[in-house]
């Protein structure tokens, strides 16, 4: 064979700016800032993407310039439910109302996605085509791959609420399980013993968690822990579920319910069979959202501070876009009690 011709030299592809991420420690859009001279870049991250341009020589082009000047200054909030459960749940809303206020101010666009299992593939050909430069996932079910592929296609991904799956991808989520168990304690204080729960979908990190406090609070009290329904989301499953326990145990009387939605139902049901609350049954929900201080009666409930959880996503995600040092693989973030007349 003979030797290589100095055309075929010149023709030689050098190195490109993937191998310059990858080496670097760093996103692709985060070495284009620091081609492009841009300041929203850590002292460290712009340090070790010039080590590696000078080691590898490598010498961007005009047209990869070009390429790298036309970020696309997006990061997408994908949420992996039906389009009505969106624009209907609060906690959602109060997601996207925290990533808005994360990004004011930073010249960057939002993109809300709706994700379904069947559409996954287009969805990851989007994401990981130049479209955005990362992407918050929000009410993921089950040990879906989502995370895992956007990860995989190399397009910087934060999740909100632990994965079911086995995705080292970093997340943030609230402190459901102590949220819980703090519900089950204030219960077992008011002197109820035949305390129920409505949990949430069991396919999803945060209806798991809430029915693991419960059960703990109930444990320590020594109190029976089988009085157990699910729902979804939503005030109709609520409803299902409050008429599913008191089939089962018509003198139960407390219940905890995983989310204010779901107590919205159980309310309606507990005052259509003459139960009062508090009186008769003790009712505490999940989430504090607008929903439990306008219930009747108004809801006593566990705070968790979902536009905090959006901002801390959002938070976690541009710092590593921007190349930031020692950003923690998960955060927890703290609930509380609310009291109001309902327990």
């Amino acid at each position: 064979m003979t030797g290589m011709t100095e055309i075929d030299r010149q023709r030689r592809p050098g190195p490109r700016i993937e191998e310059v991420a990858r080496l670097a420690g760093v996103s692709k859009s985060t070495v284009s800032r620091v081609i492009n001279g841009e300041q929203y870049v850590s002292a460290k991250a712009r340090s070790a993407v010039q080590d590696v341009i000078a080691r590898l020589r490598y010498s961007p082009n005009h047209a990869a310039r070009s390429l790298a000047g036309s970020r696309a200054n997006a990061i997408a909030l994908v949420v992996s439910e039906h389009g009505s459960h969106v624009l209907g749940d609060p906690f959602l809303a109060g997601v996207l109302r925290g990533v808005h206020a994360e990004l004011t101010g930073r010249h960057m666009q939002l993109l809300l996605m709706l994700s379904r299992p069947e559409d996954h593939d287009d969805l990851v050909s989007y994401l990981s085509g130049g479209h955005v430069e990362g992407a918050l996932l929000i009410s993921l079910h089950g040990d879906d791959p989502l995370p895992a592929r956007l990860h995989e296609a190399g397009l910087p991904v934060v999740v909100g609420g632990r994965p079911l799956s086995n995705a080292t991808v970093p997340f943030v989520d609230s402190d459901n399980f102590t949220g819980g168990l703090d519900a089950a304690r204030h219960l077992v204080s008011l002197g109820r013993n035949k305390i129920a729960t409505i949990a949430g979908p069991k396919d999803m990190a945060a209806g798991l968690d809430r029915l693991g406090g419960w059960r703990r609070g109930l444990g320590e009290a020594k109190l029976a822990a089988n009085l157990v329904a699910e729902a979804d989301f939503t005030p109709e499953s609520g409803a299902r579920a409050m008429t599913e326990l008191l089939d089962r145990a018509p003198d139960l009387d407390g219940v905890f319910v995983a989310a204010d939605i779901i107590a919205l139902g159980a309310l309606q049901v507990l005052h259509a069979r003459g139960r009062r609350v508090p009186q008769d049954v003790a009712v505490v929900g999940f989430d504090d959202s607008l929903l439990a201080s306008t219930a009747t009666p108004p809801l006593t409930t566990v705070r968790q501070d979902v536009e905090q959880l959006g901002r801390t996503m959002t938070w976690r995600l541009l710092g590593e876009l921007a190349g930031e040092d020692g950003l923690p693989p998960s955060l927890l973030l703290p609930t509380s009690l609310v009291r109001r007349a309902s327990a």
